[in-house]
């Protein structure tokens, strides 16, 4: 491992810990005030690894990469938020929207339709699930799944939804086996969500190398557009 990805996993672990106890106070209407414990140690371990990972496995320019940790830093502070009081904050949920979506038409491993046909299928179909499962799908997992889409496109989308489906599964079971949950208790599929997204990350190659021809810096993209309007 190098230094700069070593860097990469210590500071994702302290974003991930910084989040865990964010999220134990804020948003405050419903904030449990807990105090650290398994749950803090894991999803630091958690972040750290999916950070190291990605820095890792990325083969794009570096202001792409750098694009895709800042977006699943978001990630993390949704994922603990989610886990800790079942909600995704709109404060951090709208800028991961955003983000990803200004990122779309310069991702060099995705095009833009298929960034745009991936975020609009995995709508469709968790809308449709939730129509069909009662209860299963949340509002903010449906505006999730949009920069999701975008960062993974069509159709890779599929592979995080079917991981975080697969995991959500198990978890459930797992929580069953164990009598810390019961037939209906409610489990947050966010988490899952992110989980799937960095798995097939870091599982699909083409997601994280730069496409052949695709310019390398993100200058060069910025002057052909302004060349092109002159």
């Amino acid at each position: 491992m190098t230094l700069p990805i070593a860097l990469v996993a210590l500071a994702f672990a302290a974003l991930g810990l910084a989040a865990e106890r964010l999220a134990s106070v804020w948003p405050a209407d419903e904030a449990s005030r807990r105090g650290p414990g398994l749950r803090t140690a894991l999803l630091a371990a958690a972040a750290a690894a999916a950070g190291g990972g990605v820095a890792w496995r990325s083969n794009l320019p570096l202001w792409a990469t750098a694009v895709h940790l800042g977006l699943l830093g978001l990630m993390v502070v949704l994922t603990a938020t989610d886990l800790d009081q079942r909600r995704l904050p709109h404060l951090v949920l709208d800028p991961l929207i955003l983000g990803a979506a200004v990122f779309t038409p310069f991702n060099p491993a995705v095009s833009p339709l298929d960034a745009v046909i991936g975020a609009g299928a995995a709508v469709a179909f968790l809308g449709l699930l939730g129509l069909l499962v009662r209860g299963g799908v949340a509002t903010g997992d449906l505006y999730l799944v949009v920069p999701l889409g975008l960062l993974l496109g069509w159709p890779s989308v599929f592979v995080a939804l079917f991981v975080a489906a697969l995991l959500s599964a198990v978890t459930g079971l797992a929580l069953l086996a164990t009598r810390r949950a019961g037939m209906k208790s409610y489990i947050p599929f966010g988490p899952f969500l992110v989980a799937g997204t960095v798995i097939t990350l870091l599982r699909e190659p083409q997601l994280l190398a730069a496409a052949a021809g695709f310019p390398a810096d993100v200058v060069a993209i910025v002057m052909r557009v302004v060349g092109a309007s002159i």
